[in-house]
């Protein structure tokens, strides 16, 4: 099954699946649907908003368990789009960040529907589901965010993210704020005469950066932070910009109290503060799904991951979930991402193992 898993991961790499080239997820959509066209397995194609996803249900819109990934990826040269195995690891774009969990969760579906096909069952007696989308890097609001509202299920594992070790059972919610300075046009050789935007942005953000100074900033912190992702003022060179603005992507906490934030935040600005996107905080919820994830492996551990996964969908809905998957060195949108194999073989043995027991007691 690992080589097989390995297999089918390089083919789903060499499709460019990324944002500028949607045709590209669509063929690769295709190939996932000849798949499961091979295997017998019944499936559901969706499209919203032009991104397309796939549903795998046992039954009409219902799966006990919900195994999700996604296929679209972040840019990258064409080299990545050719796979490399290399000293153990397998390199390319999506060979992380998801394509391997695609694979993964495939060929499971397949070895379990087969043997319930010999025994003289159907795919009505599988314990579990797939949900496979199309837009995870870009907020996944056409793809999970759809599918939540048409399916229904007892538990969600987002293979994306986590590792063999460690199982995310909470992730930050994400603010994202636009800060907008306006100040007065003038010549810019007579900057006296106006009142240059760029510049109050800047007092402006250094007023903000305090509420976000944290001195614990390390992989196991768990606080707010504040990224200044985007700025932007000003029309020419010799001209005094007479507005600039600037994007910050803040992730929060269950400590942090947003309403109250919000307010301290513009009441210390001179500029305008707006709210451009507000998404929850993913919180795993109690489940006797996940009790039997830990108990298979007494060395997973229950932990956190600062980014947002499309998790936090199910989790809105009060769906009990988890994130989890293989290791990648955290090389996931770099340019040297890769997949560290050895790290796929307990995290498919467990979840074989998990499914099996899920199909024992269903």
């Amino acid at each position: 099954m690992h080589q097989e898993i390995i297999e089918l991961t390089k083919e789903l790499i060499r499709f460019k699946t990324m944002q500028a080239y949607p045709e590209e997820t669509r063929k690769c959509l295709e190939h996932i649907s000849g798949y499961l066209q091979k295997w017998g397995a019944p499936f559901e194609r969706m499209e919203h908003k032009g991104i397309p996803s796939l549903l795998v249900l046992p039954q009409a819109g219902y799966a006990p368990v919900l195994l999700m990934s996604h296929l679209d990826v972040v840019d990258g040269p064409d080299s990545m789009f050719e796979p490399l195995e290399k000293d153990g690891k397998l390199y390319g774009r999506g060979s992380i960040d998801d394509k391997y969990a695609v694979a993964l969760s495939l060929i499971l579906l397949k070895e379990h529907l087969q043997e319930l096909q010999q025994a003289g069952r159907t795919i009505a007696d599988l314990p579990f589901g797939l949900l496979i989308t199309g837009d995870e890097e870009v907020g996944g609001f056409s793809g999970a965010g759809q599918a939540v509202q048409r399916l229904r299920t007892d538990f969600c594992l987002a293979l994306d993210g986590g590792g063999p070790k460690n199982l995310v059972v909470k992730e930050k919610g994400i603010l994202r704020l636009k800060l907008t300075a306006r100040g007065k046009a003038a010549h810019g050789a007579r900057p006296w005469l106006g009142e240059n935007a760029i510049e109050g942005l800047m007092r402006d953000i250094q007023r903000l950066q305090p509420f976000f100074a944290f001195p614990d900033a390390d992989e196991q912190h768990w606080h707010r932070t504040m990224n200044l992702g985007r700025i932007s003022g000003g029309k020419a060179i010799n001209q005094v910009p007479d507005q600039a603005e600037a994007v910050f992507d803040i992730r929060y906490t269950e400590n942090d109290d947003l309403e109250s934030l919000l307010a301290d935040l513009k009441a210390e600005v001179n500029g305008e503060l707006s709210v451009e996107t507000r998404e929850p905080l993913f919180f795993s919820g109690e489940s006797p799904y996940l009790d039997h994830l830990l108990q298979i492996d007494p060395g997973l551990q229950r932990g956190f991951e600062h980014g947002a996964s499309d998790i936090r969908f199910f989790s809105e809905q009060g769906i009990p979930g988890a994130v989890w998957g293989a290791s990648g060195d955290m090389s996931a949108h770099s340019e040297h991402e890769h997949l560290v194999l050895e790290s796929l073989k307990p995290v498919t043995a467990h979840l074989d193992t998990f499914l099996r027991q899920c199909r024992q007691e269903g």
